[in-house]
């Protein structure tokens, strides 16, 4: 496969070439949630490879689009009661182009314009603008999420802020980057010395994990609202400690699930409503086991 090229092999490159990793102890989870794993087939990491630059030039693409119009778009609400701007649509389009010039046989589902109708089992999943309130308000921590799916499992995922200039990224098998430094996330061992990231309270509800923030904000004195994938980009890159995050879409959880993983720590999931809402535990196995002992 060259490079962000076309092919009609992408499926077939992304088939068993390396070993299976090594299972590593980690912290079992509560109730209904599950583990995020790396596959259990090696992949190949040259196609993971083109396909995490074709990220990086979506995401490249995207930011043309937002940022000359960060602080001065108009806002409307989508039927859900979300809000979502013209930048949002624009920079959805320019991350599809990118992808469908590239790899004109895969699959996307997109927040905004929904899925292709395909059966391919290499799927994008893309959220253009994470943290739309923020953007619309002049906040800079927004972001761009761009993940690859194979057979329903993340394999790629990177994280963009345009406004701030960061992005990080990774594979299956491959480790996560900013640039050329390779991150980890955080060694801190005590929940009461964890800086512990969270969504939206209303989220909590929605996921009937009410009593969950509760008991987190009596034992967790540095407990903080860095929500959306800006939050996610904190714990990825050892900045915080973990993160609970409620209520997500598909595209909000993609690129974290294979990211929290290759960056050395664990990512706890739970589905409802069919797949459409997942829950999500991730960070530094240590303080990711002492928040499941809250639940």
């Amino acid at each position: 496969m060259t490079n962000g090229g076309p092919t009609t092999r992408a499926t077939d490159s992304l088939r068993a070439r390396t070993p299976a990793s090594t299972p590593v102890s980690m912290p079992a989870p509560p109730g209904d949630f599950r583990a995020a794993t790396r596959p259990p087939v090696g992949l190949d990491p040259r196609a993971l490879r083109d396909a995490l630059a074709v990220a990086g030039r979506a995401c490249d693409a995207a930011r043309a689009e937002i940022l000359p119009r960060y602080r001065k778009t108009t806002v409307e609400t989508k039927q859900d009661g979300s809000p979502v701007t013209i930048a949002d649509r624009e920079a959805e389009r320019a991350i599809r182009r990118v992808i469908g010039e590239a790899f004109p046989d895969d699959a996307i589902l997109g927040e905004e314009f929904g899925a292709t109708d395909s059966p391919a089992r290499r799927r994008w999943v893309v959220d253009p603008i994470d943290g739309t309130i923020a953007f619309t308000r002049g906040i800079p921590l927004f972001t761009t999420i761009v993940a690859l799916l194979y057979d329903g499992e993340p394999v790629v995922g990177m994280i963009d802020l345009p406004a701030v200039g960061d992005r990080i990224g990774g594979f299956s098998g491959g480790g996560v980057f900013r640039g050329d430094e390779r991150l980890a996330v955080s060694t801190t061992e005590r929940l009461a010395d964890a800086l512990v990231c969270h969504g939206d309270l209303f989220c909590f509800d929605r996921a009937g994990l009410r009593g969950l923030h509760e008991r987190m904000a009596r034992a967790i004195p540095k407990l903080r609202g860095y929500t959306d994938a800006f939050g996610h980009l904190l714990v990825l890159s050892g900045a915080a400690d973990a993160m609970v995050d409620c209520d997500l879409n598909p595209w909000d959880a993609a690129a974290t699930r294979v990211l929290a993983v290759e960056a050395g720590g664990v990512c706890w999931m739970r589905e409802r409503e069919g797949g459409k809402k997942l829950d999500l535990v991730f960070g530094n196995r240590s303080i990711v086991g002492e928040i499941g002992l809250l639940y």
